[in-house]
């Protein structure tokens, strides 16, 4: 049985047709296109000329396979669902990278990730440490800079991971708030197994084992030379005895003073510069981001506002308040699901009465697809990516990069539609930048395209001729929108060799790597028409496909095109960025002994 199969999954484009053969009415959008613009001056009329407001909604490993709009009918998303029901629904919306810090660089930015610096060379692929100095440089200019400048009061609620700071513990050159944002609340890192007492190590955990074995022979070297020494088997001096001993010790303490303290290190919540908790007490973060959430659209509702939702549901440890516990048909994942679109629910009830739901734009996503490998012993703590192929960490296949994508402004953008037309996240950035009255950047290379036009039906097309997707730095793939044959080509490179073969996913790993020995490289490269094989099960051959050859030569000549606007940067997550230095450590109290609780004393009741 396929995973889409038994999470309940049926593609919404084969919903269409279905619709379409048993005589049922299928919005036609190419009819509202006159009425739309003219739905979109009169909104923006309506509101007294002012802008809009512009609320964004990201969850974290959602897969595009858990939500009921998306064809899920064994998880509920009721929240989520009647968002796509008033609004409009992208079928083909993609991430411009599979993990979390590469994919939310690039939709702040709207850029790939590789151009700032914030994707893997080698190595590392993610920010590791609140205390390392890698992150999102200052001369990137994300869209809530540009919204800042147009008078918007702009705030982000939840997780950050672009890093905290550079070169000392309070100069928060990566901070939300030196990054265009006037408000924060959050997690300046992410949730991980760490922030959750008597959960297996996640950080660095391979690495973490190796440390531990060198522990333990070196300990066991010393004991023995000892040994030798008193029973006078080996010569040795004391002095070089103890010197060795010494050192034997400052290489314990030196990765234990980082590795044996995750949990205050990393899992910490910040508003604005100040700490409140470290650690965090993950059973009340739920409750405190909504809360703030809510206050933030509360307090703000008589101008116009920016606010980036970026909740910490449904990465894992899958933190889930008894209220949810044991309620969903899918263990503890689909819990946590289920209080995400409640939270969900909450937030847009709060929209709507304040009196702001014709006046604000919102749009709900996830960063990149779901976590295939996640599971503790054999219990599956990741989602359902569908009938897509791959997941979480896979730079090529879609179940890494294809994500939900919806819209809604009423009034001014129609009810009830699917646009299955190839969009990226990276495309939010000219899209709100357009709608907040604000330029982009002409200094730089956006790869993103402002969606109104697609999102109104003033045009069939997306902009996008050509997608590249990326893992780490390696091009894994990449897609060419045949507009004239309403073709979407996808070529693969490379690809991730799964682990047990045929078991799509690298189990064993945390996710699949991008290059090296554990990679196929494809020469001549796989092709698969996506707009009939959407879950890339048959790959096409010159014998199978007359336009092989031809497709191949158009997208090697997108990608030399594409290379050609690659300009040198510093790399954020070299080893000298990504590990963690003590002296950039953000702390509440004295260093080393950072502990406090500031919202010990405040009440939870959002939850």
């Amino acid at each position: 049985m396929g995973v889409g199969r038994f999470w309940g999954w049926t593609p919404i484009v084969e919903r269409e047709r279905r619709q379409r053969l048993s005589g049922a009415a299928v919005p036609c959008r190419a009819c509202f296109s006159i009425l739309l613009v003219l739905r979109l001056f009169l909104g923006i009329c309506a509101a007294d000329g002012s802008k809009p407001n512009i609320l964004l909604i990201m969850a974290d490993d959602l897969g595009i396979g858990d939500v009921g709009c998306y064809g899920n009918d064994t998880l509920r998303t009721p929240n989520i669902d009647r968002l796509a029901k008033e609004g409009i629904q992208l079928s083909q919306h993609l991430s411009a990278a599979p993990l979390c810090t590469p994919s939310r660089a690039a939709f702040l930015t709207g850029r790939h990730a590789f151009r700032s610096g914030m994707d893997a060379t080698n190595g590392y692929r993610a920010l590791q440490w609140n205390g390392g100095s890698g992150g999102l440089p200052a001369n990137e200019t994300t869209f809530a800079k540009i919204l800042q400048q147009q008078g918007y009061t702009t705030g982000l609620i939840g997780k950050w991971h672009q890093g905290v700071n550079c070169e000392f513990r309070t100069d928060h050159c990566h901070h939300p708030l030196n990054h265009g944002f006037d408000y924060f609340y959050g997690m300046p890192f992410t949730l991980i197994n760490d922030c959750q007492i008597n959960k297996s190590p996640e950080v660095d955990a391979a690495f973490r084992a190796k440390l531990w074995v060198y522990t333990q022979v070196i300990v066991l070297g010393m004991l023995t030379l000892t040994t030798g020494k008193l029973a006078g088997l080996i010569s040795v001096s004391w002095k070089i005895l103890m010197c060795l001993i010494t050192l034997s010790f400052l290489f314990f303490i030196s990765w234990y003073s980082s590795f044996g303290f995750i949990r205050y290190w990393n899992c910490i919540l910040m508003r604005n510069y100040e700490i409140t908790e470290q650690p965090m007490v993950l059973e009340r973060t739920a409750a405190l981001m909504l809360k703030e959430a809510i206050s933030f659209i509360t307090s703000n509702k008589h101008r116009p506002f920016l606010l980036f939702v970026s909740l910490l549901h449904v990465h894992i440890p899958l933190v889930t308040t008894k209220q949810f516990l044991g309620k969903s048909k899918h263990g503890l994942y689909g819990d946590n699901v289920e209080e995400m679109d409640w939270i969900v629910g909450k937030i847009l009830n709060a929209i709507e009465q304040e009196g702001l739901k014709n006046t604000t734009f919102i749009y709900f996503t996830s960063d990149h697809g779901g976590h295939l490998e996640a599971r503790e012993g054999n219990v599956q703590l990741g989602g359902s990516n569908g009938i897509y192929k791959g997941g979480k960490g896979m730079g090529g296949w879609e179940g890494g990069i294809r994500v939900p994508g919806i819209f809604r402004w009423p009034g001014v953008l129609p009810a009830g539609e699917v646009i299955n037309e190839p969009t990226s996240l990276m495309d939010i950035y000219p899209t709100v930048v357009h709608l907040g009255g604000g330029e982009i950047p002409h200094d730089r290379v956006i790869d993103g395209h402002n969606l109104i036009p697609l999102l109104q039906g003033i045009v069939k097309h997306s902009e996008h001729h050509f997608l590249f997707h990326y893992c780490g730095i390696h091009l894994h793939a990449a897609r060419w929108h045949q507009k004239e044959s309403n073709k979407v080509w996808k070529v693969h490179y490379i690809t991730p060799n799964f682990h047990p073969e045929g078991a799509g996913a690298c189990y064993g790993r945390g996710v699949c790597p991008c290059s090296g020995e554990h990679v196929t490289y494809h020469d001549p490269p796989l092709l698969f028409d996506l707009s009939k094989d959407p879950s890339e099960t048959s790959p096409l051959s010159p014998g199978t496909e007359p336009f092989y050859h031809t497709v191949i030569e158009r997208v090697t000549e997108a990608i030399m095109e594409h290379q050609k606007t690659f300009r040198p940067v510093s790399q954020q997550f070299s080893m000298t960025n990504i590990m963690w230095k003590p002296w950039l450590q953000p702390c509440c109290g004295t260093f080393p002994f950072c502990s406090c609780d500031k919202e010990g004393d405040n009440e939870h009741t959002a939850l």
